[in-house]
């Protein structure tokens, strides 16, 4: 028995037929690249904090920031106590560089991993958003959780000195500088952790590649200078604490433009030193973009 012949539409009739299947329905006003790039900020940014997310993902990013809230709290307590301050505003990033590290390690990845794991990057540029819109909404949202971060307990320290009353007058240029010093952080760190994060798009790698990246420079910094120190070359060492981010943001930003005492444990180089520490730090963050756009060019083509 033969098979029946396929059915022949009637001259006239549609050619195939749009199911509704039950998606909801936007009847508001279509905006362009600008609030495009804006909501995709703000939703990495809800991310990195696991707002929006199961609540697993929400143990990591508070128990860290409350982890940061530790010497704040510390130093307002001795204030109020003893009337002695416990820690400086300068200082705070580089006593805490290890929490910002895991943080960054943590965060970093989940902000382009997914993208790139599911390969959902082409339907985001589908779209009046262009891949450097991309880029910079995933850089801003991972700069303001890590400048969020900082800003937070520097800001309660400097509420709490000011409630206390602390004789002498208050440390405003001290915590400007620790402020300004913080943006300095956040930008570098965030540019560094996410380029090397969208280099794998499983989650694990980028973890281990940003916190051997930080484990690296912070042990070579630390044995070059103090290898450097006990053979007396001094100019030397001061170079290579510029190797740790922290300690190059301190002496760029924080010693460098403001003019505050040093962090970390050995002098940064002076003269020409300071506008090379800025140099090098501008450069590592235009550097980190530059690969960011790349890899991702790369990823949208495919």
């Amino acid at each position: 028995m033969s098979d029946p012949s396929p059915a022949t539409p009637s001259p006239g009739a549609p050619a195939g037929v749009i199911h509704d299947i039950g998606y909801r329905h936007y009847d508001g006003p279509r905006t362009g690249r600008g609030p495009a790039a804006a909501a995709l900020a703000v939703h990495t940014l809800r991310g990195v904090f696991g707002l929006g997310r199961p609540a697993r993902a929400k143990i990591i990013p508070f128990l860290l920031a409350g982890v940061m809230m530790l010497p704040a709290v510390v130093s307002i307590a001795a204030m109020a106590a003893i009337q002695q301050r416990a820690t400086g505003y300068t200082e705070y990033a580089v006593i805490m560089q290890a929490v910002l590290a895991i943080f960054l390690a943590a965060q970093a990845p989940y902000t382009v991993a997914p993208d790139l794991r599911f390969r959902v990057l082409p339907l985001y540029l589908s779209r009046p958003v262009t891949l450097r819109d991309y880029v910079g909404a995933k850089l801003a949202a991972m700069t303001v959780a890590m400048l969020l971060l900082q800003a937070v307990p520097l800001t309660t320290l400097f509420i709490g000195e000011l409630v206390v009353d602390m004789p002498g007058p208050p440390r405003t240029a001290e915590y400007l500088a620790s402020m300004a010093g913080a943006v300095g952080n956040a930008v570098l760190l965030a540019c560094i952790g996410v380029a090397v994060a969208s280099f794998t798009p499983r989650r694990g790698l980028g973890v281990a590649a940003v916190i051997s990246l930080y484990l690296l420079a912070s042990g070579v910094s630390g044995v070059v200078a103090a290898t450097m120190e006990a053979t007396n070359h001094y100019d030397a060492a001061a170079w290579a604490w510029l190797i740790n981010p922290f300690f190059l943001v301190d002496a760029a930003v924080q010693v460098g433009i403001f003019g505050a005492e040093p962090s970390g444990p050995g002098a940064y180089p002076t003269g020409i030193g300071v506008p090379a520490a800025i140099t090098i730090m501008l450069g590592l963050i235009a550097l980190s973009v530059t690969a960011l756009v790349i890899r991702y060019r790369k990823a949208a083509s495919r």
